[in-house]
């Protein structure tokens, strides 16, 4: 089995390092009201105004502090610290919060931005001898609170393998919630079991062509985390076990143009599903079929990991869903 090394960390440390603070190519999540708001990224968003886009700059900075925390000692840690210094700052942070409250900017990021930064900000609690966390701290309540009022509204769950899906945004943000903020833990575990908890037997479409989630597993792995292990495993076997699907139908998917940013999303989709089922097989405990899912956990793994770097298009982006399938927690 594959395991996070330091030399793994510092190769994303690195990777991470050269795109957060790189403004351009990017693509904006903005509607213009006006002239006004033709602005360049860093005007609108000066912390994360990197990584091509708005969400893959926030993970992008969450995959540096996890690093960071778990390889105090490496070279890059230092360089980390000093960056996160220089942007997570209190003039910055209201920056970032003035342009949620533009007219136009409900929809800004929803929900996988969302998500990604309240998991930021859990992490950043992990690190007390710095202040970001405190900085950062009006930012996530404010999307906590678009989270609350959204699930309040979404009748139906969106189900694709990008960057709209319910399960994955709300598996983060449940992370974040805890004892931060049970109400909105609580929120998410009810409606997810509203839509999720009676889903019959596994029979959808995937992977689709630009997908780097999987909608089954997706949800899986929210279930996971919101149901003790003796409703989970049988709800698992009869979603996806039972009949073989997941042994017949999971297999690591094919990569034919990493410089397209959309074909190269299926690298993300083999990094995702190594993720849920090497998180999914530790609930499994002695379990048969335990095998199975960490077999098939390592080749999707094995097929991706190489290919983390070499291209920006994945480049800016795909470390952060490595780290999160190379991470014993």
């Amino acid at each position: 089995m594959t395991t996070l090394t330091p030399a793994i960390a510092a190769r994303f440390g690195r990777t991470a390092l050269g795109h957060v603070a790189r403004e351009y190519p990017h693509k904006l999540d903005q509607v213009l009201a006006g002239d006004q708001d033709l602005l360049p990224p860093r005007a609108l968003h000066p912390i994360f105004f990197g990584s091509f886009d708005w969400h893959s700059c926030v993970h992008g900075w969450w995959t540096l502090l996890t690093l960071r925390r778990l390889y105090p000692d490496l070279p890059e840690a230092a360089r980390i610290a000093d960056l996160a210094d220089r942007s997570f700052t209190p003039d910055k942070i209201a920056a970032e919060l003035a342009y949620l409250d533009r007219p136009l900017s409900g929809g800004f990021e929803r929900p996988y931005g969302w998500g990604w930064l309240l998991f930021l900000d859990h992490e950043m609690e992990r690190h007390p001898d710095r202040p970001w966390a405190a900085a950062l701290a009006p930012l996530a309540r404010a999307f906590a609170g678009r989270f609350a009022d959204y699930l309040e509204k979404l009748t139906y769950p969106i189900t694709v393998g990008t960057h709209f899906n319910t399960a994955f945004a709300l598996t983060l943000a449940h992370d974040w919630a805890g004892e931060r903020d049970t109400g909105l833990a609580a929120t998410i575990a009810q409606w997810s079991e509203d839509c999720f908890g009676d889903l019959a037997p596994y029979a959808g479409w995937e992977p689709g062509g630009d997908e780097f989630l999987s909608p089954a597993l997706s949800v899986a792995l929210l279930l996971s985390k919101l149901r003790p292990a003796a409703d989970f495993i049988p709800w698992f076997e009869r979603f996806l076990l039972d009949g073989g699907t997941l042994e017949q139908r999971f297999t690591p998917v094919i990569v034919s143009d990493r410089s397209d940013g959309k074909i190269a999303h299926l690298d993300g989709l083999n990094l995702s599903r190594a993720w849920a089922l090497r998180r999914i097989a530790t609930i499994f405990a002695d379990h048969p079929a335990r095998p199975l899912l960490e077999r098939i956990a390592d080749a999707h793994l094995a097929a991706a990991l190489p290919h983390v770097t070499g291209d920006y298009m994945g480049e800016h982006w795909l470390a952060s869903f490595a780290l999160l399938a190379l991470l014993d927690d």
